[in-house]
Order: C-alpha cells, then structure tokens, then sequence
C-alpha cells in the first residue's frame, strides 16, 4: 500500500501540485484583496467573538482572546478541511472518469491546501501571542504533535465523507448542522473547568478539542500534557486514517456509477 502511494505520488506529481495550487487560489478568485483573505477572514470571526463573549466568560480568563483564538484556528481549519475533502471527489469527477489518476489524489490536495492557510493563520497566532504578553518557551516545539495529529485526522475525515458523499448527497446538509454542533462543543469561548468532572472527561470525546486542548496547555499554561493524552490524540488520528482507507478501497471501484 505505502509503495504504491509513493510511486503514484512521483508519477503523478506534477499533477498533485497542479491540484493544491488550484485548491488554494480558487476560492479567493475575483476578490479584490486575494490570498489577503486567508487571514482577515479568521480575524474578523476572532474580532466578531471577542466582543460577543468576552463580557460574558473572559472577564476573569487571562488571555481570552489567545484562548479564543486557539479553539477557532484548530476548528476552522477541522472544518475547512474536511469539508473540501468531502465534495472533493464530486467536484473533480470530470477528471477521473476520463483519466485514469488516483481518486485519493483530490482529496489529499483538498487537505495540503487547507493546511497551507492554516500555517500562515498559525503565523498570525504567534504573533498575538507576542503582543499579548504570552511566554515563548521551547515547550512551542510540541505543537508539531497534535498538528501532525490533525493533519492525519482531516485526512482520514475526508476519506470518509468523500466517499460517503459520492454515494449520499444529503450528507453536504447534515455535515453543515454536525460541525455546527461540534463547535459549541469544542469550547471554542468557554472554559469547561466549571463543569463537573464527569462531563469534562465527556469533552475528551471530542478528537477536535482534544487537539485545541493541547495547543492550550503548552500556549497558555506553559505545560507538556500527560502520555495518556499523547496516546488519545494519536488514537483518534490513526483510527480516521484507517476507517478512512477501508472505506476509500471499498467503494473506489464505485465512484464512476454515482458521478
């Protein structure tokens, strides 16, 4: 399996950057401002929450709108990435069914585009944290454990719901109503330490706000989250990526007849 991705992704190199390219300039094409908007788009959603919900939870919270800002980043970019994952299929079912290119190829492009935008906005949020009064310690190293961690989730969530969606379309409304959910549930504005125990290790249910957890502890709280916390992370990024393949060479063959 690892052999034949890596032979596909030399013979068809070319054509991958072609698509994470695309993917990354098409949706500010015949904006005024351009690429600009990849970061002034999740500014003024930080801007829209700071006002709204600072008098309300961040009034004791030191740093609320890094503590915003980090749950808003990691979602956005969750939701940015497997949302384009999973229309990623239908969109270009006009390239695969006249050449013979591997359909995961559309997918992965969908994730490196997202993650391209993510690392600049991440640039944005480091910058804030300079002007905030944040301690930069050696400990921001760590982050690159739960990133790595979300990349592969995304990938593995966008496998799912492309193949999903190639097969049910109404999957695009109710994915719209789900992420909606799990925003409020990602404690994006709040803080669960309020909560009894109990309905906080509930949130660990969450893969997204563990990953916004971790980014918290070492952004926030200076503090290297326990192992069993390394673990739950990894586990929820290698069982997306897993399910994901399975259902991906499972319907492969069948993407062409729902086109």
């Amino acid at each position: 399996m690892l052999s034949r991705i890596k032979q596909n992704a030399k013979q068809y190199r070319f054509l991958f950057e072609v698509l994470v390219k695309r993917d990354f300039t098409k949706k500010y094409k015949r904006t005024i401002l351009g690429m600009i908007w990849s970061v002034l788009g999740p500014l003024m959603t930080l801007g829209v929450l700071a006002i709204v919900f600072t008098q309300f939870f961040g009034r004791n919270m030191e740093h609320y709108v890094i503590y915003m800002f980090c749950g808003n980043l990691l979602f956005s970019y969750f939701r940015e990435s497997t949302t384009g994952g999973m229309t990623a299929l239908n969109a270009n079912a006009p390239i695969f069914s006249k050449v013979n290119v591997p359909k995961y190829m559309f997918v992965l492009s969908k994730g490196v585009s997202s993650t391209i935008n993510f690392g600049i906005n991440l640039c944005v949020l480091f910058i804030f944290c300079l002007f905030d009064g944040v301690t930069f310690t050696w400990k921001f190293v760590l982050l690159l454990y739960p990133i790595i961690c979300l990349i592969v989730f995304n990938l593995g969530m966008g496998l799912i719901l492309s193949a999903l969606y190639m097969m049910f379309k109404d999957l695009q409304y109710l994915y719209d109503v789900f992420t909606l959910l799990l925003m409020y549930l990602s404690a994006i504005f709040y803080s669960i330490d309020a909560y009894p125990m109990q309905k906080q290790y509930a949130f660990y249910l969450n893969p997204v706000y563990v990953y916004i957890r971790y980014f918290r502890k070492i952004i926030l709280e200076g503090t290297i989250p326990k192992w069993t916390f390394h673990l739950l992370a990894a586990g929820y990024a290698l069982v997306a990526l897993i399910v994901g393949a399975v259902i991906y060479k499972k319907n492969n063959y069948k993407f062409l007849y729902y086109i």
